[in-house]
């Protein structure tokens, strides 16, 4: 199964990177998707989540050929 995760705003330039590729044998939740990609750092309070354009919590299942990814909220004024 394989998925491409993208960041977004704050979190990509934090990261230092705007994409990752990974490569899994089952199907995984959101949660899991940021484990796999960050296992040192926790994800971010009310960072916000998408599966292929639509906006998901972190126990949403991935499946092969998803697009996931994370953005910080936009906050306005």
């Amino acid at each position: 199964m394989a998925i491409k995760v993208r960041y977004f705003a704050s979190l990509k330039e934090n990261l230092g990177r705007d994409k990752d590729s990974l490569d899994f044998e089952k199907s995984i939740s959101v949660a899991e998707v940021w484990e796999q990609v960050m296992p040192e750092q926790a994800i971010p309070d009310n960072t916000l989540t998408a599966v292929n354009m639509e906006y998901v919590t972190l126990a949403h299942q991935v499946h092969d050929g998803d697009e996931v990814a994370f953005f910080p909220p936009v906050t306005g004024g």
